[in-house]
């Protein structure tokens, strides 16, 4: 329930709320009345509410299955068109640009303590960012790329691939989190794109009323502070990945009914569960049926789930 009122019913309910303010006020049609916004009647305002209510809940529910596109659209998939296409090359150049400008402020001889914070920073920040040559157009995406290509690899898994088996073995406690910082990330995104269509409805609405500009103007600023909280949400979320993979890489090959690896070959054994979950046949990889290892953290989460 609070995932649909956050990611889904807030967003539309502004972008609604917005929509009736203007209507309401005459702003489609000529000069804004703002003193007959409101009902003056008790029923009539009651009225409003549930009207706004509705329409929120079903364009909440009509957007809902498009949500992954509209985080992926901000992330910069912007491929299928063009001019998108031309335009996601130019802000790629642009991350990249800042992500040399970074690495170099990163690698300065420490001369002071001004110095040696700023560089500690510009490590700090790089590390949040993937390699150059797989730099997607926006910050958002970038945040994302970073875990999407680092979290399994470290150990020989293509991220990608086994995320989704090993999203179903994580402990109750590990899962909570992850949904948690999912749930922000889509809120915020969900935000950004209420408040940027709020500003292009009420830029278009108030095109003979320059002095009420500042609105979408105003939009704007908050659209872009709730960009900048679904790349924090994202940069969250892809450290938990990394968590994940930290901690129950092993849980996957159990649950593959998989002979657990020692440290030497930890990392061919993780390459091969990667190609045969990729759809290759691997014969050096042998099943172990009915010798399946309880996770101790997920017994921990039982116990302390039912205290």
């Amino acid at each position: 329930m609070r995932r649909l009122l956050a990611v889904n019913f807030v967003p539309s309910a502004l972008f609604v709320t917005c929509a009736w303010v203007l209507s309401r006020a005459g702003s489609f049609g000529g000069r804004s009345d703002w003193a007959v916004v409101l009902p003056t009647a008790v029923p009539g305002r009651i009225e409003a509410v549930l009207g706004i209510a509705s329409c929120a809940s079903v364009l909440a529910m009509l957007l809902s299955p498009f949500q992954v596109r509209a985080v992926r659209a901000l992330e910069g998939y912007w491929e299928r068109w063009r001019i998108t296409a031309q335009l996601a090359g130019v802000c790629t150049e642009i991350q990249r640009r800042k992500w040399v400008a970074l690495n170099a402020r990163a690698r300065q001889a420490p001369s002071n303590e001004t110095v040696v914070r700023l560089s500690a920073d510009a490590q700090r920040r790089l590390a949040m960012k993937p390699s150059p040559d797989v730099l997607l157009p926006t910050a958002l995406g970038n945040a994302l790329r970073t875990g999407e290509i680092t979290a399994g690899e470290r150990y020989g898994l293509d991220t990608l691939i086994s995320w989704p088996r090993i999203y179903m073995q994580l402990p109750p406690r590990m899962h909570r989190t992850l949904q948690s910082a999912r749930d922000a990330l889509d809120s915020a995104a969900n935000l950004c794109w209420s408040f940027l269509a709020s500003a292009l409805l009420s830029g278009v609405s108030f095109y003979d009323e320059p002095r009420v500009l500042w609105i979408p103007a105003a939009m704007l600023v908050v659209a872009a502070l709730a960009y900048k909280g679904a790349v924090v949400a994202a940069q969250s979320y892809s450290s938990l990945m990394r968590v994940a993979y930290d901690l129950h890489r092993f849980d996957l090959l159990d649950a593959l009914h998989h002979r657990l690896p020692d440290k030497a070959n930890e990392r061919e054994v993780f390459e091969q569960v990667t190609d045969s979950l990729a759809g290759e046949w691997i014969a050096d990889l042998p099943y172990r049926h009915g010798s399946l290892r309880k996770s101790a953290v997920c017994d921990a989460d039982r116990a302390a789930d039912s205290q």
